[in-house]
C-alpha cells in the first residue's frame, strides 16, 4: 500500500463522505461515535437559547423584552455555530459514561423548564406545547446529523441554482409532456369554481399532498433503483470515480493488485436509506423546478386569454382580483403545478426517454459514491488491520448483486479511529 494510504486519509475520506451528505457511508457508523459529537453544538444552542428565554421568563420580562431576549440568544447561538462545528469535529470520541452523562443532562434541562414554569402559572397547555417543541427540535437535530441532511441541503440549492441555469433546456424537455397532461384542466370552469373558494391554505395542503404522494411514489421506486445501479467496480472506473476526492491520489493497482474488479459489499440499512434521500432530494428539487416553470407558464397563460369577464363566466360570480390577475388564477396554476410536477417526477423514473434525460445523472451520483465506498474499506482493512469488526444490518438481496468470494472490502468493518 502506497504512502498516502493512512489513517489520515481514511479520516479524510470520511469527512468527504459527511460533505457529501452520505455519513452513513463511515464504517461503524454510530450514535455515540459519529452522531453525538456532531450534534453535541447544536443540543447546546438549544440549551442556551432555552436558558436564555426561560430566564427572561423569570426574571419578570414580558411581551417585545421578552421576545426580544429570545430572539437575542437565537443570534448569538447562530454566530457561534461555526466555531462549535468546528471545536465538534477536533474534540476526542465521547466515552460511553461521557454520552450517558451529557444526554441525561440535556434531558434534564429540558423537564426542568417547564416543571420550573408550572409553579409561575403556566397552564397545562404550555407545558405541553414546549414539551412537543424540544422533542420536536431534538429528533429533528438527529436526523439532520445522522443522514447528512445539511450537506444534502446545500447540494439541492446548488442543483436547483444550475437547474435555473439551464432552466430553458429543462423546461423546453418538461413542458411539452405536462401540458399535454394540465392544458385541458385549466379551461375547466368547475376547477375554476372550485379554486375561487378554496382558501390558500387548503390550496397549500393539496400541494403537500401532491408533495407526499410523489414522496410516496418515489420511495418503492427508488429502493428499486438502488438495486440496480451498476456495481462496476473495475480499476479504471474507481480511479475516475475518485476524481477529485480524497483518494484521488491511491494508485487502483494497490487496491486491486490482479486486477481484477472489487466485490460489491452489501449496504446496511442505514446506508441504503442515506442512498434513498439523496435520490428522492434530487428528484424533489428537480420536480419543483420543473414545477415553478410550469405555474409561469399558467399565469402568463391566464393574464393573455382569461379576462375578468371570462372568469366571472367561469366562477358565476365576481372573482377576487389582485391587480389585473384574478386569485382563482394563481390558485389553479399552482395546483395545476404540484400535480404536474408529481407526474414529472414519477414518469421520469417510468419512461424510457424520461428516465435517460432527468434521472440517469441522478444515479451516476450514486454510483459514484458506492465506487468510492468500496475503495475507501478496502483501504481502511489494510490501515487498520487488528481493528474490532462489528456485524452490521444487512440488506436484503435487491440491494446488492448476487453474493461473491468476500475481498478485504467486505470482510470487516473496522471501528478502530474512524472519522467523521
Amino acid at each position: 500500500m502506497p504512502l498516502t494510504a493512512s489513517r489520515a486519509l481514511v479520516r479524510q475520506t470520511e469527512r468527504w463522505f459527511v460533505r457529501r451528505g452520505v455519513p452513513q457511508m463511515i464504517a461503524g457508523y454510530d450514535f455515540r461515535r459519529h452522531v453525538l459529537p456532531r450534534m453535541a453544538p447544536y443540543l447546546g444552542m438549544i440549551a442556551v437559547v432555552d436558558l436564555a428565554w426561560f430566564g427572561s421568563l423569570a426574571a419578570g420580562a414580558e411581551g417585545r423584552t421578552h421576545d426580544l431576549i429570545g430572539l437575542a440568544a437565537v443570534v448569538a447561538a447562530l454566530a457561534a455555530w461555526p466555531a462549535l462545528a468546528a471545536l465538534s469535529r477536533r474534540m476526542p470520541r465521547f466515552s460511553l459514561f461521557t454520552a450517558w452523562t451529557l444526554l441525561a443532562g440535556y434531558a434534564l434541562l429540558l423537564a426542568a423548564v417547564p416543571l420550573t414554569a408550572l409553579t409561575d402559572g403556566w397552564s397545562g397547555e404550555g407545558v405541553t406545547k414546549y414539551l412537543l417543541a424540544a422533542v420536536a427540535t431534538t429528533a429533528g437535530g438527529y436526523l439532520v446529523v445522522t443522514y447528512g441532511l445539511l450537506p444534502l441541503l446545500r447540494s439541492a440549492v446548488r442543483h436547483a441554482i444550475d437547474d435555473m441555469r439551464n432552466s430553458l433546456r429543462l423546461q423546453g424537455r418538461a413542458l411539452p409532456m405536462l401540458l399535454f397532461v394540465t392544458l385541458f384542466f385549466f379551461f375547466t370552469g368547475e376547477l375554476w369554481q372550485a379554486m375561487h373558494r378554496l382558501g390558500w391554505d387548503r390550496v397549500g395542503w393539496v400541494l403537500a399532498l401532491f408533495a407526499a404522494v410523489t414522496i410516496l411514489a418515489s420511495a418503492g421506486r427508488l429502493r428499486d433503483e438502488i438495486g440496480r445501479v451498476e456495481r462496476d467496480l473495475r480499476p479504471d472506473r474507481l480511479s475516475h470515480a475518485c476524481k477529485r476526492t480524497p483518494l484521488s491520489m491511491v494508485d487502483m493497482a494497490d487496491v486491486a493488485p490482479d486486477g481484477k474488479p472489487l466485490a460489491p459489499v452489501r449496504l446496511a440499512n442505514g446506508q441504503v436509506t442515506n442512498l434513498l434521500v439523496i435520490l428522492a432530494t434530487r428528484q424533489l428539487v428537480q420536480a419543483a423546478v420543473v414545477g415553478l416553470g410550469l405555474f409561469g407558464f399558467f399565469v402568463l397563460l391566464g393574464f393573455l386569454m382569461v379576462t375578468r369577464e371570462t372568469a366571472k363566466q367561469w366562477i358565476g360570480e365576481e372573482p377576487a382580483m389582485l391587480g389585473s390577475i384574478p386569485v382563482a388564477l394563481l390558485k389553479n396554476a399552482a395546483v395545476l403545478a404540484g400535480f404536474g410536477s408529481m407526474y414529472f417526477a414519477v414518469t421520469s423514473m417510468i419512461d424510457a426517454e424520461q428516465r435517460h434525460q432527468f434521472f440517469a445523472p441522478i444515479l451516476d451520483e450514486v454510483e459514484r459514491v458506492l465506487a468510492v465506498h468500496a475503495v475507501y474499506l478496502t483501504i481502511r482493512g489494510i490501515v487498520l488491520p487488528n481493528a474490532p469488526t462489528t456485524t452490521a444490518p444487512r440488506q436484503p438481496d435487491p440491494v446488492a448483486t448476487p453474493p461473491a468470494t468476500p475481498a478485504p472490502a467486505g470482510t470487516a468493518s473496522p471501528q478502530g479511529d474512524a472519522g467523521e
